[in-house]
């Protein structure tokens, strides 16, 4: 009977080895698991940031937000579109130039310059030159300052002040500059004052121009240059867009205004000469050109271009002083480059990242033009082309809303670090206005009194004066 209880007792314990094993199998199990998910989350936190500080050409490095060290970021990155992004446009140093006459698209150059900020953000260094005829008041430069900013130095802006004598050649002012400055920079920029370019825009500039001097030779790359196709929103005419009429902007999207559009080939564009799977526009106005260093050098030398030397637009035979290919500003951003009786370098799109080269017309009124007299499309039409006498008066929105510079001078007036002592470092403005043109006195004495407000400003370390904060209605 013993031995038999013994038996039962054996049998009992071997039945529960198999159980106790799996038990601690599954114990086991969950600490793994439980390991590696911490593992997970711990890199997950530990984002991993690109280091755009670093000036190095094509030195590709990666930070953690709990560690400093700088690693290089290995091949096998799952990132690999965003590291030459970052690597192409790291160091670049770009020149860019825009044409603005007045304020009167003061509300467009804000958003043009804050596209240029994202292309510093981006890794390059960007320096840009304004030529206005209008003075800055201290009030718009400090607020500015407070937006265009980016790395120590990473960007400059300087205005440069023209007689408003100059009118439409004030398009001009960028091709001496650029010259100039031949050795200083790697990408040159020449824009109008309304015309947004971001970083997607040069990265796609850049890395389809290797392509192109990769397919045809360095030499014959001259021939060619990556252009842009500039776009508004076709926003139905005649309504006023809010709550109760939201639903008019379901089927808007981008047209391209300058362009025929039946047949779209080869009206719009057609294949380019010699690059399969490019294309150029049959109208290739653009109101800006992209160009790299060598290539600026090049067209100084071309046959029959002579790019550095400013020249006015053709004029009609019978009537010289009717242009017979666009006007001035329209000439010197594109006829003059693409033409085929001058510069006859070819513009050329890249079919695949054709969206990436579009950029966004920002007034968005051009496509509204499209189907009258005169315009793209107005041929027997009853449409007149009517222009406003400027006497119109419209509805605004409510006086109650805060505007930018209403917030930007009271923080001023309440926060302003009057540290003396301070090195200015901002926005300049220089007066290089030929007085030997017609100038009013008017106009003169403006000058005079805000580029001598500005000096003070500057000397002050960039802090304003009680004058400036209470005389901030600059546009009177």
């Amino acid at each position: 009977m013993a031995r038999q209880k013994r038996i039962k007792s054996t049998t009992s314990n071997y039945a529960m080895k198999p159980i106790v094993s799996s038990i601690i199998s599954f114990l086991f199990g969950c600490s793994f698991c439980m390991t590696l998910i911490t593992l997970h989350y711990h890199n997950l936190l530990n984002v991993t940031t690109f280091d755009l500080s670093s000036q190095p050409k094509g030195l590709k490095v990666y930070k953690t937000l709990s560690q400093s060290k700088e690693l290089k970021v290995p091949s096998t990155s799952s990132h690999p579109q965003q590291i030459s992004s970052v690597s192409l446009l790291a160091g670049k140093k770009i020149l860019v130039a825009i044409a603005s006459f007045d304020f009167l698209q003061l509300s467009h150059l804000e958003e043009v310059l804050d596209g240029y900020v994202d292309l510093c953000v981006s890794g390059a260094h960007v320096h840009i030159y304004i030529h206005t005829t209008e003075p800055y008041t201290v009030a718009l430069i400090d607020l500015l300052n407070t937006r265009v900013s980016c790395r120590d130095g990473g960007i400059q802006v300087n205005i440069i002040l023209k007689s408003p004598a100059v009118r439409l050649n004030l398009v001009d002012c960028h091709r001496e500059l650029f010259y100039d400055k031949l050795d200083e920079y790697d990408i040159f920029i020449y824009s109008e004052d309304d015309i947004r370019v971001t970083p997607k825009t040069i990265l796609t500039y850049v890395e389809e121009t290797r392509k192109i001097e990769n397919i045809v030779g360095k030499n014959s790359a001259e021939d060619f240059n990556v252009g842009v196709v500039r776009y508004e929103y076709n926003y139905p005419p005649q309504v006023e867009i809010d709550d109760k009429t939201r639903h008019a902007t379901k089927n808007v999207t981008r047209v391209y205004w300058e362009h025929n559009s039946k047949p779209i080939i080869p009206k719009a564009f057609e294949i380019a000469d010699k690059l399969s799977g490019y294309v150029t526009m049959s109208n290739h106005h653009q109101g800006l050109f992209i160009a790299t260093e060598s290539l600026l050098r090049a067209w100084k030398k071309r046959p029959g271009c002579q790019f550095d030397i400013i020249r006015r637009r053709p004029g009609a035979k019978n009537n010289p002083s009717q242009p017979s290919e666009g006007t001035q500003r329209v000439w010197m951003s594109s006829h003059m480059l693409h033409g085929k009786k001058h510069c006859n370098v070819q513009q050329v799109i890249p079919i695949d990242n054709f969206g990436k080269l579009n950029v966004l017309h920002l007034p968005n009124k051009n496509y509204r033009r499209v189907g009258k007299q005169g315009r793209l499309g107005g041929s027997g039409s009853k449409i007149e082309n009517e222009f406003g006498t400027g006497k119109e008066e419209y509805a605004g929105a409510s006086s109650e809303l805060l505007t930018a510079m209403q917030c930007h001078l009271i923080m001023k007036k309440t926060y302003q670090d009057m540290t003396e002592g301070k090195q200015y470092v901002g926005i300049k403005m220089f007066d290089e206005i030929d007085y030997g043109t017609y100038i009013t006195s008017k106009h003169k004495k403006l000058v005079n009194k805000l580029m001598h407000e500005f000096d003070e400003y500057v000397a002050r370390g960039g802090i304003m004066s009680d004058s400036d904060i209470t005389n901030w209605d600059w546009l009177t």
